[in-house]
Parts: C-alpha cells; sequence; structure tokens
C-alpha cells in the first residue's frame, strides 16, 4: 500500500474541485487512499465514493471540524465516523449557518473599510451556502485589494483578530472530540504546527485531547517545517498517537496543487484503521 492522504478539500467547503475532480487527480497520481475533509459538511462524500467505485481507491469518509481555543482556530480530523449521526449533522449546520452570517458580517465590514467587494460574488465562489474565509479572500484578489489569497490573511483584514474579522461559533476541541466519539470516529488533530497564526497548538491542549482519545497528530503537513515533522512524529510515537501525512489539498487555491505531496505511512494507516475498528 502506497499514496495515502488523508487530508483533502473539495467545492463542498472551500477546495475549487469537485469531488468527481478529486478523486479523478487522486487516481491520475497514483494514490490508494483518499481522506475527503471538508470544513463543516460531509456533503462531498456520498459523490466521491461513487466515483471511486471499483476503481482501487479507498475513501476515507472525513470531515474538518471547526473548534476554537484561547481565542484561536483548532481543526480537529475526523474519520470512519458514522455521517448519519443527528447531533454531529446538527452541529455541522450551525458551523455552516454560522459560516454564512459571519461571511455576510465580514463583506460588510470590508465594505466599510471601502474595499468594493459583495456578498454575492462571495457566494458565487463558494457555489452554495458553506461560505468560508477563502473565498472572502479570493473575492478581494478579484476586486484588487490584495494580490494573492495568503495577503488577505493580516490584521488589517480577515486574519483571526484582523479588522473585518467576525468571531465564529466553535465548539472547544474537547467538546468536538466528545460529539466525533458519540458518532464513532476517531480524531485527529490537523496541523499543529499551525496555530495561532505561526504558532504551535499548545502542549496542555494536545496533552488534554490525548487523556480525551485524540487518536494521531497530523505530523507531516505541506506548511510544517522538516523540524516540527519530526517533532511531531517523534511527540505522536511518545504519546502512543498515530502520526498522520496529508497534502490539505485545496485544489487551485495553493500553486502547485498538493494532492499526493505529502503522505502517510502504511503502517501508521493501519494503525489508525485497527483503532477505528476497536471503536465500533
Amino acid at each position: 500500500m502506497s499514496g495515502i492522504d488523508l487530508h483533502a478539500h473539495t467545492n463542498r467547503s472551500d477546495g475549487t474541485f469537485t469531488p468527481t475532480e478529486l478523486v479523478k487527480l487522486a487516481l491520475s497520481r497514483d494514490l490508494t487512499v483518499l481522506g475527503v475533509t471538508d470544513h463543516d459538511t460531509t456533503e462531498g462524500l456520498e459523490e466521491a465514493e461513487r466515483t471511486a467505485e471499483g476503481t482501487g481507491l479507498e475513501i476515507v469518509p472525513g470531515v474538518e471540524l471547526s473548534a476554537m481555543y484561547e481565542g484561536s482556530s483548532v481543526h480537529v480530523l475526523c474519520y470512519w465516523m458514522d455521517r448519519g449521526n443527528p447531533e454531529l449533522q446538527g452541529e455541522l449546520q450551525r458551523l455552516r449557518d454560522d459560516r454564512f452570517r459571519r461571511g455576510e458580517r465580514m463583506v460588510e465590514r470590508l465594505q466599510a473599510l471601502g474595499h468594493p467587494i459583495s456578498f454575492e460574488r462571495v457566494r458565487e465562489i463558494a457555489s452554495g451556502d458553506n461560505i468560508v474565509r477563502p473565498h472572502v479572500a479570493q473575492a478581494l484578489v478579484e476586486a484588487g485589494v490584495v494580490n494573492t489569497e495568503e495577503d488577505a490573511f493580516t490584521e488589517d483584514l480577515i486574519a483571526d483578530g484582523g479588522r473585518a474579522d467576525v468571531p465564529k461559533h466553535a465548539l472547544h476541541p474537547l467538546e468536538a472530540m466528545a460529539l466525533i466519539d458519540e458518532a464513532g470516529g476517531l480524531c485527529v488533530l490537523a496541523h499543529p504546527g499551525m496555530w495561532a497564526g505561526q504558532g504551535a497548538a499548545p502542549q496542555d491542549l494536545i496533552d488534554a485531547m490525548a487523556a480525551h482519545g485524540l487518536a494521531g497528530l497530523e505530523a507531516d503537513h505541506p506548511d510544517h517545517t522538516p523540524e516540527q515533522r519530526a517533532y511531531y512524529r517523534a511527540m505522536a510515537r511518545d504519546m502512543g498517537l498515530v502520526a498522520t501525512g496529508s497534502s490539505d489539498c485545496h485544489g487551485t487555491r495553493y500553486d502547485p496543487v498538493r494532492l499526493g505531496s505529502v503522505t502517510t505511512d502504511p503502517l501508521q494507516f493501519a494503525s489508525l484503521r485497527d483503532r477505528a475498528v476497536r471503536a465500533r
């Protein structure tokens, strides 16, 4: 087994590829396992699974759940959950509804700052109502306010605490984990080296999550330095957690397209799958 990428997004959240396009790209890049992990929605999973049927590509059903710790976002990857669980779907719907309202308010603040963007265009970019900040960032690029989407994530614009930022509804990470556990899923802490901007997730948070059943750390990630990757792989080993690796592909939002650029060791994936089987 090779080519295991456990973190990728479709246009059901902030990716630019449809689930079908993402699966076809995965096949063209010789992936054997693909985690489809859109932000706060499972709506792309059925299409991805249908497209992958009979190809030999395994789709790991997932979702990237928004959480908040000490005022900064924490992303919790959930795998192999019961996607029909009413409590989980209820929270995902609350998160999407809040994202929609947040997007409206962010655009209003940007307009008040003199930036010529519209919420109608943000919705068009999003192809629906699951609004996330990269959609607003793309609208800012199109309007000539910034040169790149990354430039939009500054203190003057839409970064956490920025002039146009709007606080969002989010669970505490331990609450998110309890919800995932209730739905029969496993938790992996996404990109722990990318918290509160460029900082590392607090060790006390990782310790608390591990004590409440955290299955793994996303040690290998395109935005982690080689030193961070080694650090989190060692941490996972010492804490008895699985060390995953993923591209966190968002389609063409990053250049080049990341899918398959970072992968999970097959033995680590087997360990993660074993944990999922035991959790059921």
